[in-house]
C-alpha cells in the first residue's frame, strides 16, 4: 500500500510543480498566462515559485514513502 501511496503523491507533486513552473515562466517572460492553474487560482508569478516547492515537497515525499522499508510484526 506504501508503495501506491508514494506513487500517487509523487504523480500529484509532478503535475502541480509543473503547472507552477509553467505559470511563473509565462507571466515572467512572455507576460501571458499557460496551463491552467491560473483558472483556479490568481497569484503573482513569484507565488507560483512556491508552488513549485509545493509540487517538488510532493515528489520528495512520495519518494521517501515509497521507498520507506515494510514492518515485520514480530511473531
Amino acid at each position: 500500500m506504501r508503495t501506491t501511496i508514494g506513487y500517487t503523491v509523487e504523480s500529484i507533486g509532478y503535475v502541480i510543480g509543473a503547472q507552477g513552473l509553467v505559470s511563473f515562466a509565462s507571466q515572467t517572460l512572455f507576460g501571458t498566462e499557460w496551463g491552467w492553474l491560473h483558472k483556479v487560482v490568481d497569484l503573482p508569478s513569484t507565488a507560483y515559485l512556491g508552488v513549485v516547492l509545493a509540487g517538488l515537497a510532493l515528489v520528495g515525499g512520495g519518494m521517501k514513502t515509497r521507498k520507506a522499508p515494510e514492518r515485520q510484526e514480530a511473531a
